[in-house]
């Protein structure tokens, strides 16, 4: 299916008190009474076919046998309506804080539990209104060469004097080592090592059945959070010391904005609470990036041509530098083909399969009545042809393509990874070609899409 209409799906919540006189979507669960693996099938289902390489069959499937536009299902513990197609993104987007709002699932706080008691919700509302100050374009300018010196020391690290690597492992430490330190000025590889491994499980965990049992990814990633957020407990401490004796500086990442920045009562944030919005952060600011990185290399191994023209351009910046001279904001403004490479490379293989939304009162959608307080999320699933030239003129139709959200829940990140993600290009490219040991790899989604074997390649280094 053309990523210039992908699948949106939303979910919403069936109260049990729901009056009989509605017009329901037509059922793809069972109804309401029948027992928990019965209406845990649904989740399975949804789940195994992602495993299988083929997250969309569950869409699919579903929109054939029951309607093209809307239907109904049970998803990780909560009963769901599924709405198809971009329409049902521009409805949407248009009635965000009118008639649908951010929700998640119960699950979600249980692995991202609150210490002011407040729902994933509320949490992550406050974290909207201090992010973009940090988030901005001409905030995130100053960090474009702290992203280069790490890049330049993945790269050191990791690829060079290496015949073969394995892609997905290196583009996560590529992304999490910086979240790190631009988050919370955290550097040494050993230090965010230390990390690597209890996010992995967590990020497992998140989107899976919540069955909080030992074994489960459910139970692993709710031990991985509780570990997590008391490494960052002291590190937050020690940061308070350092800023009180002037060891650190108010600007030097979001953990110093974070204790000097009040709210509008003049309180300021006690640290469990700093601990719990850095979690979320280290979560989002790597984990999504890290497969997109993955399946720019996969594709433009597959595709020299493109891969040709992103050299040419990147090359043209690299040979503009003096030796050891750090990338800038004017460099990454000049890397537009590359960017509508990423671009597409979204498009084909976008790394967040939904996200969930809640109904702040009964609404009609294409002839079918949603009540207040049921739950949604939205799907996307791509395929088709890598397309860059299409993307940098016209582009996908209107709400076909929304990598980062739409509306006023736009992604506050997406220049953020819009900066990673040309830094990751730029050191790849200028260094190396590449070919896949598997050419025919298989995809899977747990819970973002990624290569199987986590892309083994072959490096043909340029020198």
């Amino acid at each position: 299916m053309s990523l210039s209409s992908p699948c949106l799906s939303s979910w919403f919540h069936f109260p049990s008190t729901s009056s009989s006189t509605r017009t329901n979507p037509p059922p793809a669960a069972p109804p309401a009474g029948k027992n928990w693996m019965a209406r845990s099938r649904e989740s399975l289902e949804f789940l195994s076919t992602g495993w299988k390489g083929h997250p969309e069959k569950f869409i699919f499937d579903r929109i054939a046998k029951y309607s093209s536009s809307v239907f109904r299902t049970h998803l990780l513990g909560e009963k769901a309506v599924v709405f198809c197609g971009a329409s049902g993104n521009k409805f949407l987007f248009s009635n965000e804080n009118k008639l649908v709002q951010a929700w998640w699932p119960s699950s979600v706080d249980k692995v991202f539990p609150s210490s002011t008691q407040t729902s994933s919700k509320e949490e992550a509302i406050k974290m909207r209104k201090m992010l973009p100050n940090f988030l901005k374009p001409e905030a995130l300018q100053r960090y474009v060469g702290i992203m280069d010196h790490i890049a330049r020391r993945h790269f050191a690290d990791g690829w060079e004097n290496k015949d073969e690597i394995v892609v997905f492992p290196l583009a996560k430490n590529y992304t999490f080592w910086l979240a790190c330190r631009l988050f919370i000025s955290v550097e040494d590889p050993d230090h965010v090592n230390k990390f690597a491994e209890p996010f992995n499980l967590l990020a497992s965990g998140l989107i899976s059945i919540p069955i909080d049992l030992p074994g489960t990814p459910f139970y692993k990633a709710i031990k991985a959070s509780n570990f997590i957020r008391k490494e960052l407990v002291s590190i937050i401490k020690q940061r308070k010391i350092d800023l009180a004796e002037g060891k650190a500086s108010p600007t030097q990442d979001i953990l110093s904005h974070m204790l000097l920045t009040s709210d509008e009562n003049g309180k300021f944030m006690h640290e469990l609470d700093i601990a719990d919005k850095i979690l979320g952060l280290l979560i989002g600011g790597h984990d999504t990036a890290s497969s997109a990185c993955t399946f720019i290399v996969k594709y433009l191994a597959e595709l020299p041509e493109i891969y040709e023209g992103v050299y040419k351009e990147q090359m043209e910046i690299a040979n503009s530098k003096k030796p050891g001279e750090l990338l800038n904001w004017d460099d990454i403004q000049k890397m537009k083909y590359s960017w509508n490479v990423a671009c597409e490379v979204l498009r084909l293989a976008p790394p967040l399969q939904g996200a969930f939304r809640e109904a702040l009162s009964d609404f009609m959608y294409n002839g079918f009545s949603i009540p207040k307080g049921w739950k949604k999320s939205r799907i996307l699933q791509g395929a088709g042809e890598i397309r860059p030239v299409e993307v940098r003129g016209s582009g996908p139709a209107p709400y076909s393509f929304v990598p980062f959200g739409g509306g006023p829940r736009m992604c506050p990140g997406k220049e953020y990874a819009r900066l990673e993600i040309l830094v990751f290009m730029h050191h790849l490219v200028k260094r190396f070609r590449w070919e896949k040991i598997i050419p025919d790899e298989k995809i899977v989604v747990n819970p973002m899409p990624i290569p199987a074997k986590g892309l083994p390649v072959r490096l043909r280094p340029h020198n």
